[in-house]
């Protein structure tokens, strides 16, 4: 096995994105892909590292760019001023993890029919998006993902099945959250599952995230927990 990976440059015409491609070349095989929605601060070494790793599962991995130009935030506030468009903004959102879709179906290694998505943080906010866009996708993963509805997608239906990996005390999205995601999915037909994991807040999955006041602190079995529950999630949506 020999992971190799590229740079992928795609345009919406004013705007140039850098997504990430990692694939295994010991076959030549087309393999089902799946895209990583990187968290606030862009596409930076956690999610490369997330799509190294679905290319040794046997995946495609491409880490996509929601910001342009493969831009990173250095701190909390460059990272807000970085999503919040976004945030506030939906229908861009959705256009812009759209366009990633569209993109990694071209590739030359991917099974355009086989496609999923993962998303981490503000990743798991675009990856319900892109779901809720009634978008043709296998499934969705959300770590401990933000839950509040776009605004713009009632009425539609979920083909793709969801999975939602979430620390229970995360205070960026309280068990209230929860209960109205889970009414919401249920009203668009969708295939859901949100496990929750106690004793655990924002940002479990990152070893980086150490900061209680904040509620962004790393927990090792909740990210071993989620890692084999997502495992097991693609496995089924691509049987």
């Amino acid at each position: 096995m020999t992971i190799q990976t590229r740079i992928v440059d795609y345009s919406d015409g004013t705007t140039t994105y850098k997504g990430y491609l990692a694939w295994d070349d010991s076959t030549q095989d087309k393999k089902p892909a799946v895209l990583v929605s990187h968290a606030w601060g862009g596409r930076g070494d956690f999610e490369c590292d997330k799509a190294r790793k679905l290319a040794e599962l046997g995946y495609v991995g491409f880490a996509i760019d929601m910001y342009g130009d493969g831009k990173q935030g250095a701190n909390n506030d460059e990272n807000a001023a970085l999503m919040q468009p976004l945030v506030e903004n939906r229908a861009e959102l959705q256009k812009r993890i759209t366009l990633a879709l569209e993109v990694v179906r071209k590739q030359q290694e991917v099974n355009a029919d086989k496609v999923a998505a993962i998303g981490f943080c503000f990743g798991g906010l675009c990856v319900l998006d892109l779901a809720r866009t009634g978008a043709d996708v296998k499934g969705v993963v959300s770590f401990h993902g933000l839950f509040n509805s776009p605004g713009n997608t009632e009425g539609n239906q979920i083909s793709a099945k969801v999975l939602c990996l979430h620390g229970y005390d995360d205070p960026m999205a309280q068990p209230q959250s929860v209960l109205e995601l889970g009414s919401e999915l249920t009203a668009a037909g969708a295939d859901w599952q949100i496990h929750a994991y106690g004793h655990t807040v924002h940002a479990f999955t990152n070893p980086a995230a150490n900061d209680p006041g904040f509620g962004t602190v790393y927990n090792a079995t909740a990210d071993k927990r989620s890692w084999t529950s997502m495992v097991n999630f693609l496995d089924e949506i691509f049987a």
